[in-house]
C-alpha cells in the first residue's frame, strides 16, 4: 500500500482492461499480495494530503489526512476509515474522475488544524488489554499524540478520541509515533527546523532540535527477548513457525510470517492446514502444539490471534490449496477472522469463493457484509447482483441511515464494478427504496447507455426523502436534462407551504440548470410576476438565490430585462436581492442599457437602504458613463472607516468601474485619510491612469495623512502613480521613505507589545473581533459565523502562540497559512490582480480580493500567474486599534480552543 500527496499527476494501470487512471488529487494504492498486477486505486479525495496508513487486525485502512474539508467550525484534518472505492474529503474537481456512490464519504474523527502525520496501532497487550489496537496518532500544531479507540460501527468504525501525550512547549512537534517491540511507544519530535505555512516559522529555529520519547507503562510487566532474537530462525521448520503465529510478541508474529511466505509453498500449506480446519471448527491444542510461545494470551485469544496470522499467511502463497484453506477461513465463528478471509478473497479473486460470499452478504456482522460485497464486485459475476439488491433490502428495514452509509456504498460500488447495466435495471422496480436507490446511483455511473431523464425526475417529489435526494443528487449531474427538471420545477413554484429542505432542492436545481434555455425562461417569468402572496414571494427569493449562485460567466438577455423591470418597479420588497443578482452574474457587453438606467434610479431613491443603493451603482458594469454628483457624493460618504464591511467594499468596488473626472478624482483623494486598511490599497486603483499633476500631488498629501498608511506596500503604489508627472514622482519618493519608515516603527512595537500579551480581556476583544472598524468577522469566521476569505479561527489559540497572533496581525503579509496562499495574476493587458483563488474553470479564474469582492479573469486574457507576496489580508490593523483593543484582541483569539 502507498499514500501519495496532492498535486501530483501520474497515469496508473487499471484493472479488468479499463482505461488508464489519471489521478490528480490524493489517494491510497495497492498492490496484489504477491507484490504482481497493476497497481489498484482503493481510495480517493479531495483532501489535500493522506499522511500515513496503518491496519487493523481484519486489514482495514485507516489513514490521517490533512484539509479533509474546507476549514470551517474548528474543522479542518482527520481520521479516515479508507473503504474500498470510496471517495472523500472536500468537493473537488479531481472527484470527477473517480465512480461516485453519492455524497462524499464521512471521516471517522475531525482534528480541526492539526496537521497529521505520524500514526500507529498498537499491537501488544503490554499497556494493557484495553490499549490492543488502539490507534495513535501525531498532531504536529497541536503539540501532541493523540488516542483513538475504534469500535465497530455499522460497516465502518466509530473512534473515541482522546490526548495520550501533551506538551504546552510551543516548539514541540511530534511527527511520528511508532511501537517498538518492547510494547513501548517512541515519539519523534522534530523540533524546529519546519519554515512553511505557519505565522512566524518564517524564522527558523536551529537551536531546537527535537527529541525521540520513548513511553513505558510504569511498572509494566518486561517482555524477554522482545524481537525473538534468541530463536535460531534459520533452523525453524514449517511446523515451528506456525506455532510462532500466537506468539504475544507482534515482532515475532511478523517474522514468522514472514519467512513462512518465503518458504516452500507446499510444506507451508501443509503446515497451516491443521490449524485452519482445527481452528474453524473451534477445536483446542495442547499448550505444547500451540501455546508454547504465547504465554502472556488468554486461549482463545492465542487461538485468534494464530488463525488471523495463518490466513495472513495463505494469503502470501500462490498454491491453489491456499485459496481452498482461505476459503475455509470464510466460515470460522470469528467475524475478524472473517474479515482477513474476505480480504485475502478480495485481493486474490477468488471466483470459487462466490456461494460463500454471497452467504455472508447478510449472515453476520455488517462489516463482513460489506466486504463480501466489495469480494463480488471485483469478482465481476453478474450472478450476484440479486443478491447485492436482497442485502440493500435486509439492512435498510433493520439499520439507520448513518449506519447504512458505508455499506450501500460497498453495495453500489460492487454494482459499479459488475457492469451489467441490463440486469442491473431490474433493480428500479424493486419495491424498496434502498435498492432503487444503489440502482439508480450505480446504472448512472456506469459506462453504456446510463439512465434517462424520465427515470429519474418523477423521483423528485417521491415520499421517500433519501430517494428524493438521490433523484436530486443525479438530475443536478446531467445539465442536458434541463428541459424536463424545467418542467418539474415549474410545477414546484407552482406549489404553497415549501419545507426549507425543499427550497433548498428546488433553488440548487435552478442554479444547476440555469445554463439550460427553458430554465432560464422560467426564472425570468418567476421574476416578472407580482408579488401578491407569500408564496409569490419566497419563490421569488428562491429565484433570485438561484440567478446569484448559477456561476453563468453572462447574463442571459431574458434575465436582464425581468430584472430590470424588478428595480424600475414600485415594490421595493426584492430590490436588494436583484441588486445582489445582477453584482452576480457578469452583464453581456450589450444590451444593458435599460438595466444600467434602473440601478441608477435605486441608487437615487432616498427611501431605499444606502446598502441596496451603494450596491446598485458598484453593479454597473465598467464603461457605463461618469458618476452624477449625488451618486459620487452617495459613494464618498460610504467609502470610510464608519460605513459597514459590505457597503464600503461596495463603494470602492463602484469607484474603480467608473469614469471619474479630474475633480471627482481631487475629492476622492481628500477622502483617503478616512479609507481603512480594508479598502485602501483597492481604491489607489482609481489613480491608475489619472495624469493630472495637482490631483497626483494631492493624492501624495492625503496619502501621508492615514492612519494606516502601513497597510500599503511600495511596489504597489508606485504602480498606482506611473502616469502621473515627473514632479508627482520626485514628491512620491518621500512618500515612500514614510511607509518604510513606519513599518520599522511596527517591528519595535511588535517588541513592544509581547512583553504586555496576557494583560487583554477576552469578552472585550470579542467586541473587537465583531466590529466594523476590525471588521475581522468579515473575512474569518469562528465556529459557524463570519466569512471564508482568511482562515478558520474556531480553534486557532489551540495552535498559535500569542507572538504569533500578534506577527500575524501586523505583518499579514510575511508568511502565509497552507490553502490561502496569494496569487498574482498580470493579464496580457497589462493588468494585475492579486487575491486568492476561489474557483477556476476551463475557461476563468475566480479571486477573492477582498473581504467581499471577487474579480474574474478569463484565462484567454491571462499573460501569467504568480505566487503572491501581498497577503488579501492587509496591514495596518494596529494603526486603527488602541493598545488595549490589541491586546484584548489577542486575548480572545488566544481563548478559541
Amino acid at each position: 500500500y502507498w499514500c501519495k500527496g496532492a498535486f501530483a499527476e501520474q497515469t496508473y494501470e487499471q484493472p479488468h482492461g479499463k482505461k488508464p487512471l489519471v489521478t490528480k488529487a490524493s489517494h491510497i494504492f495497492r498492490r496484489r499480495a504477491d507484490g504482481t498486477g497493476p497497481v489498484e486505486n482503493v481510495m480517493t479525495g479531495g483532501m489535500d494530503n493522506p499522511v500515513d496508513v496503518v491496519f487493523t487486525p481484519g486489514g482495514e485502512r485507516i489513514f490521517t489526512a490533512t484539509f479533509l474539508q474546507n476549514p470551517g467550525g474548528g474543522l479542518r484534518d482527520g481520521l479516515i476509515h479508507a473503504v474500498y472505492g470510496g471517495v472523500y474529503g472536500k468537493v473537488h474537481n479531481v472527484t470527477d474522475f473517480h465512480p461516485r456512490t453519492g455524497d462524499l464519504l464521512p471521516p471517522l474523527a475531525h482534528m480541526g488544524a492539526a496537521a497529521p502525520c505520524g500514526l500507529t496501532r498498537y499491537e501488544s497487550n503490554v499497556f494493557g488489554s484495553e490499549f490492543r489496537d488502539n490507534l495513535f496518532a501525531c498532531q504536529f500544531n497541536m503539540y501532541k499524540v493523540s488516542r483513538h479507540e475504534l469500535k465497530p460501527k455499522g460497516a465502518t468504525f466509530e473512534s473515541k478520541d482522546s490526548d495520550f501525550v501533551v506538551s504546552n512547549n510551543l516548539d514541540f512537534h511530534p511527527t511520528d509515533v511508532l511501537e517498538d517491540a518492547d510494547g513501548s511507544l517512541v515519539i519523534c519530535d522534530t523540533g524546529g527546523w519546519y519554515k512553511l505555512c505557519c505565522p512566524t516559522s518564517q524564522l527558523d529555529k536551529p537551536d531546537v532540535l527535537g527529541a525521540i520519547y520513548r513511553v513505558r507503562r510504569t511498572n509494566g510487566k518486561k517482555v524477554e527477548d522482545p524481537r525473538g532474537l534468541k530463536l535460531d530462525w534459520a533452523t525453524l521448520t514449517p511446523v515451528d513457525l506456525v506455532r510462532l503465529l500466537g506468539d504475544p510478541r507482534p515482532a515475532v508474529q511478523r517474522r514468522a510470517i514472514r519467512n513462512l511466505a518465503r518458504g516452500d509453498a507446499e510444506r507451508v500449506v501443509s503446515a497451516l492446514k491443521p490449524i485452519v480446519l482445527a481452528l474453524r471448527d473451534h477445536k483446542t491444542f495442547g499448550d505444547d502444539e500451540v501455546y508454547e510461545q504465547s504465554r502472556g494470551f488468554q486461549p482463545r485469544q492465542a487461538s485468534q490471534q494464530m488463525l488471523i496470522n495463518a490466513v495472513w499467511t495463505l494469503t502470501r502463497v500462490d498454491l491453489r490449496e491456499s485459496r481452498r484453506l482461505v476459503r475455509e477461513s470464510l466460515l470460522s465463528s470469528g467475524p475478524i477472522v472473517r474479515q482477513v478471509a474476505l480480504q485475502s478473497v478480495s485481493l486474490w479473486r477468488d471466483r470459487e469463493a462466490v456461494p460463500q460470499l454471497v452467504r455472508l452478504l447478510t449472515a453476520c456482522s455488517m462489516q463482513n457484509g460489506r466486504l463480501s460485497a466489495e469480494a463480488l464486485g471485483r469478482l465481476g459475476d453478474s450472478s450476484a447482483i440479486p443478491h447485492l439488491f436482497d442485502a440493500a433490502a435486509h439492512y435498510s428495514n433493520h439499520h439507520t441511515q448513518s449506519e447504512l452509509r458505508e455499506l450501500e456504498h460497498a453495495l453500489t460500488f460492487a454494482l459499479i464494478e459488475i457492469a451489467d447495466p441490463k440486469l442491473t435495471a431490474d433493480g428500479l422496480n424493486h419495491v424498496n427504496p434502498s435498492v432503487r436507490r444503489i440502482t439508480l446511483i450505480a446504472l448512472d455511473q456506469m459506462e453504456g447507455p446510463g439512465l434517462k431523464a424520465e427515470q429519474v425526475v418523477p423521483l423528485l417529489v417521491t415520499e421517500d426523502h433519501r430517494l428524493r435526494e438521490t433523484a436530486v443528487w443525479l438530475a443536478m449531474r446531467h445539465p442536458e436534462w434541463g428541459h424536463a427538471v424545467a418542467d418539474h420545477l415549474r410545477g414546484q413554484l407552482a406549489k404553497d407551504g415549501w419545507r426549507t429542505a425543499e427550497q433548498n432542492e428546488i433553488r440548487g436545481l435552478l442554479a444547476k440548470f440555469a445554463a439550460t434555455p427553458s430554465v432560464q425562461e422560467l426564472m425570468a417569468s418567476h421574476i416578472k410576476a407580482g408579488v401578491d402572496s407569500n408564496r409569490e414571494f419566497s419563490a421569488q427569493i428562491m429565484v433570485l438565490h438561484a440567478m446569484m449562485e448559477s456561476g453563468l460567466k453572462e447574463m442571459p438577455q431574458s434575465w436582464v430585462a425581468t430584472l430590470a423591470n424588478k428595480l424600475e418597479g414600485e415594490d421595493g420588497s426584492l430590490k436588494g436581492v436583484a441588486v445582489m443578482a445582477v453584482r452576480a452574474v457578469p452583464l453581456p457587453k450589450t444590451g444593458t442599457e435599460f438595466l444600467v438606467k434602473a440601478l441608477r434610479q435605486v441608487a437615487s431613491s432616498e427611501s431605499t437602504p444606502t446598502e441596496t443603493r451603494v450596491a446598485s451603482l458598484a453593479a454597473i458594469p465598467a464603461g457605463a458613463g461618469p458618476l452624477a454628483p449625488e451618486h459620487f457624493t452617495l459613494l464618498i460618504d460610504n467609502v470610510g472607516e464608519e460605513a459597514p464591511v459590505a457597503v464600503r467594499s461596495a463603494a470602492v468596488e463602484a469607484l474603480l468601474k467608473a469614469t471619474l473626472s479630474a475633480e471627482q478624482l481631487a475629492a476622492l483623494a481628500d477622502a483617503v485619510p478616512r479609507v481603512g486598511p480594508l479598502e485602501l490599497n483597492r481604491l489607489l486603483g482609481a489613480f491608475e491612469s489619472a495624469t493630472d499633476e495637482s490631483v497626483g500631488r494631492k493624492l501624495i498629501v492625503r496619502l501621508k495623512q492615514s492612519p494606516v498608511l502601513t497597510s500599503l506596500r511600495v511596489d504597489a503604489v508606485k504602480q498606482r502613480l506611473t502616469k502621473f508627472p515627473a514632479a508627482v514622482q520626485r514628491e512620491a519618493e518621500e512618500l515612500y521613505s514614510a511607509i518604510n519608515v513606519e513599518a520599522a516603527k511596527q517591528k519595535v512595537r511588535l517588541d513592544e507589545l509581547v512583553g504586555l500579551v496576557g494583560q487583554g480581556d477576552v469578552r472585550r476583544g470579542q467586541l473587537v473581533f465583531a466590529n466594523s472598524k476590525a471588521a475581522c468577522v468579515a473575512c474569518h469566521a469562528i465556529g459557524y459565523k463570519g466569512g471564508n476569505i482568511g482562515p478558520d479561527l474556531s480553534r486557532v489559540g489551540k495552535i498559535r502562540s500569542e507572538r504569533d497572533l500578534l506577527e500575524a496581525l501586523l505583518f499579514p503579509s510575511v508568511s502565509f497559512v497552507r490553502s490561502y496562499e496569494p496569487v498574482l495574476i498580470v493579464t496580457k493587458a497589462g493588468k494585475q490582480v492579486n487575491g486568492l483563488i476561489r474557483r477556476e474553470t476551463p475557461d476563468e479564474i475566480v479571486l477573492a480580493t477582498g473581504a467581499k469582492d471577487e474579480a474574474r479573469v478569463a484565462r484567454a486574457d491571462i499573460e501569467e500567474i504568480l505566487p503572491g507576496t501581498v497577503s488579501v489580508m492587509p496591514a495596518g490593523l494596529e494603526t486603527q486599534l488602541t493598545r488595549e483593543q490589541l491586546l484584548d484582541l489577542i486575548a480572545f483569539l488566544k481563548s478559541r480552543q
